[in-house]
């Protein structure tokens, strides 16, 4: 806590620091300075409590000085107390314009003196106690959405083993393809809430699956029409549990959940959506899904080595595949290889 003084005049100093120390808390420093552009770069650097300045200096006068301090600190920040001549009205006038908030006339008067410092002093106390009160709320709000992202990524992920419980598919799959989600959601360029949304929510795009029987989901053979277009209902039955929230996160995982099957040229399901009318995060998790199934091994099937996976993908490209996700998903290829070896299956 600093008052600063600034007036080139030496007694002038003493005198106004003689009147402040019987009215200011005694732990508060003050800083005098005959040097108008020493005061100021002080001032610039510390945020003083209160400012006194003279109007008549060399170099730099009273309201250059107020100007240039008017740049940094806003009016209700740090109080300006401008001193100048009784009869210097125009003077005056152009300092509160500056920015000054109030000013002193000399001869300095001790009567006039102590109630304008007491009026900076309270402005400056009840600047500070707002300050730290918005500092408060704002720590507070972040706290609790931090708890609120926190029970939303609990369900998110309570629902996600849910489905896996029923699932051939392993919790090491939903953590491969949300991570390859991820990379691709980076490669476009989008920000990083977006992206750190996109990894929590993908692992839901399966949770349809809770409604697929089980002699249709864990049959080992090759599905039958009527089979298949029964399974084809999780899309529809994963959007339809996770729709009508009011988390932008679930609301992610619905629209996942709807479009991941979806494919570039109209022939996906359930809707049949083209190009880039199917949203961007079911366009991202149907690159990231099927890459992790082809390479991934199941009860019905043996796990495709890579070569044979990218050249699928590849084929795929404009017909099964947003051409721009397949391209951000091998511009990061080191990546996916990280993620594929860290997230094995035992």
């Amino acid at each position: 806590m600093a008052i600063a003084i600034v007036d080139d005049t030496p007694i002038n100093l003493t005198l106004i620091q003689a009147l402040l120390r019987k009215i200011i808390p005694a732990q508060m420093e003050i800083r005098c300075f005959t040097a108008p552009r020493e005061g100021l770069a002080w001032s610039l650097s510390q945020e003083p409590d209160l400012v006194i300045v003279d109007y008549m200096m060399p170099e730099l006068n009273g309201i250059e000085f107020i100007r240039a301090l008017r740049q940094r600190y806003p009016l209700e920040q740090v109080p300006i107390l401008m001193v100048t001549a009784a009869h210097e009205k125009e003077v005056r006038y152009q300092s509160l314009e500056a920015g000054a908030n109030d000013f002193l006339t000399k001869p300095l008067d001790r009567h006039e003196f102590d109630p304008r410092v007491r009026t900076m002093w309270s402005l400056r106390t009840s600047y500070t106690r707002l300050s730290r009160w918005n500092e408060d709320l704002q720590a507070e709000v972040a706290r609790q959405t931090a708890d609120l992202i926190n029970r939303e990524r609990e369900t998110i992920t309570r629902l996600a083993r849910a489905a896996e419980f029923r699932d051939p598919e392993t919790g090491a799959h939903i953590l491969r393809m949300s991570h390859y989600s991820r990379l691709i959601a980076e490669a476009l360029g989008m920000d990083q809430a977006f992206c750190d949304r996109l990894l929590t929510a993908a692992p839901m795009h399966d949770v349809g699956k809770v409604g697929t029987p089980d002699h249709i989901l864990l049959k080992p053979g090759r599905l039958t029409p009527e089979e298949m277009d029964i399974m084809r209902r999780h899309a529809q039955i994963g959007h339809d549990i996770l729709a009508g929230s009011s988390s932008p996160m679930i609301q992610m995982a619905a629209e996942i959940a709807l479009n991941h099957h979806e494919k570039f040229d109209g022939s996906g399901y359930p809707k049949g959506t083209r190009g880039q009318e199917i949203p961007l995060v079911g366009r991202i998790v149907a690159v990231a899904d099927v890459f992790d199934a082809l390479t991934s091994a199941r009860p019905y099937k043996e796990a495709w080595d890579l070569d044979r996976a990218v050249a699928l993908l590849h084929e795929g490209r404009g017909t099964h595949f947003d051409p721009d996700c397949l391209d951000a998903f091998f511009s990061r290829w080191e990546d996916v290889l990280l993620i594929r070896e860290r997230y094995r299956d035992e």
